[in-house]
């Protein structure tokens, strides 16, 4: 099993295959709202923006398990990060990262990229790189900003 056998429903209802990702870095990031880290929606967009013409793609992953820091609708949750972050990355529909109902991508990825005190989620924005062949090369913690890992990015582009 790889990243590109996984498939998730976009904030506006339609499936996204991970497989037309393929050759394309990505950074994967689980986001949420109303959380003390929400400004990195800011940081998220500003590595869209410069990267995305040399092959990187954002993905952003709403959940409301830590904190009830995402309450909203998926039309609420798209509203906020256009008005807000001027947001262009794509926003997928809210998933859950950890427990039973786990989507299977969180699932993969926990798997390839267990966290500092274990493998569940512990925070929003926690961000997962991915290479260009699909494998999880990286994860950051929520207080590691998206700035913070530009460098990171750079290199995988550069490969």
């Amino acid at each position: 099993m790889s990243i590109y056998d996984h498939s998730a429903k976009l904030n506006n209802g339609s499936d996204q295959s991970l497989a037309d990702y393929r050759g394309h870095v990505l950074l994967i990031v689980n986001t949420a709202s109303q959380c003390g880290f929400t400004p990195q929606y800011k940081g998220l967009q500003g590595l869209y923006a410069k990267y995305r013409d040399r092959g990187l793609e954002v993905l952003g992953f709403p959940c409301d398990q830590f904190g009830h820091q995402e309450p909203g609708s998926d039309t609420d949750i798209r509203s906020f990060c256009d008005l807000n972050y001027g947001v262009t990355f794509p926003i997928f529909s809210k998933i859950e990262v950890n427990g039973d109902n786990a989507h299977p991508l969180y699932k993969f990825l926990k798997n390839e990229k267990g966290g500092l005190l274990g493998d569940s989620i512990k925070w929003n924005f926690t961000k997962f790189l991915i290479d260009k062949q699909g494998n999880v090369v990286e994860r950051f913690a929520p207080q590691t900003t998206p700035e913070k890992i530009a460098a990171d990015i750079e290199r995988e582009l550069a490969k």
